[in-house]
């Protein structure tokens, strides 16, 4: 039986997040080029946000672009530069067809002046749209979010708009780029490495990890079922007893 026939709907992670890893390698592998894996990738993007859709999640983020990522080779950098330009003006029609609203989240002002209009372009067309919530995580470092949100509710301390005590972990969340979505019940990473790579940390707290061997542009819609699968056989219990989740 297929993977996609044994979901249980009722069941379904809110929020998937995902690590599309391994491009680089996938191509070398191949003798290419690395931007030649980081082509194929967008196949794996449709895959994985068609899969999304078929099942019914309504939330998909993807680790796009890390703030590191812009230590690699000035070559790749404007090559993905490049890719995304493309990508979003290619698949802005499908994102009116399947009723998917565009979001983004990171340092979006460090990227090039052409890749902030297209992606804010793309964001304003689709912002009614409300099947799904595509968020792409360009420029992004989790730990820079964080100090970030934590200057932002310093400056209001500051400022005597917000008392000391109620700072809670909801009104931190609130200075967070994702206080306009929930937080991720899953989270996939492919290549084979087992680490978060600096992605979601406060977000992720809670969430359900998953690992693949299979590099990023050999991921498929099946790949996604199988995730859905494994995160719909574990016991969520967020700090409680299993007794007490019963």
């Amino acid at each position: 039986m297929a993977f996609k026939e044994k979901i249980d709907t009722d069941k379904l992670p809110r929020h998937i997040a995902v690590i599309m890893d391994g491009n680089g390698r996938w191509a070398k592998g191949l003798g290419k080029l690395r931007i030649f894996g980081h082509q194929n990738g967008v196949k794996a993007v449709r895959a994985t946000l068609e899969a999304t859709i078929e099942i019914g999640v309504p939330y998909l983020t993807l680790y796009a672009f890390s703030s590191e990522n812009w230590n690699r080779p000035k070559k790749e950098v404007q090559a993905l530069m490049t890719l995304l330009i493309n990508s979003l003006n290619k698949e802005l029609d499908t994102l009116h067809k399947h009723d998917i609203r565009l979001n983004a989240i990171g340092q979006l002002d460090d990227l090039p002046a052409n890749c902030r209009t297209t992606l804010f372009n793309a964001m304003e067309a689709t912002r009614n749209h409300t099947k799904c919530t595509l968020t792409l995580a360009l420029s992004y470092g989790s730990r820079k979010e964080i100090i970030h949100a934590t200057k932002a509710i310093a400056e209001k301390v500051k400022a005597g708009t917000l008392d000391v005590e109620d700072i809670t972990e909801e009104e931190f969340a609130k200075h967070l780029y994702t206080h306009d979505i929930p937080d991720p019940d899953l989270m996939i990473r492919t290549s084979g490495e087992y680490r978060i790579s600096n992605y979601l940390l406060w977000q992720l707290a809670y969430c359900e990890l998953w690992f693949t061997d299979k590099m990023w542009p050999e991921f498929e819609k099946e790949d996604l079922f199988e995730a859905v699968c494994s995160y719909q056989k574990r016991e969520r219990r967020f700090g409680k007893t299993g007794d007490q989740t019963d």
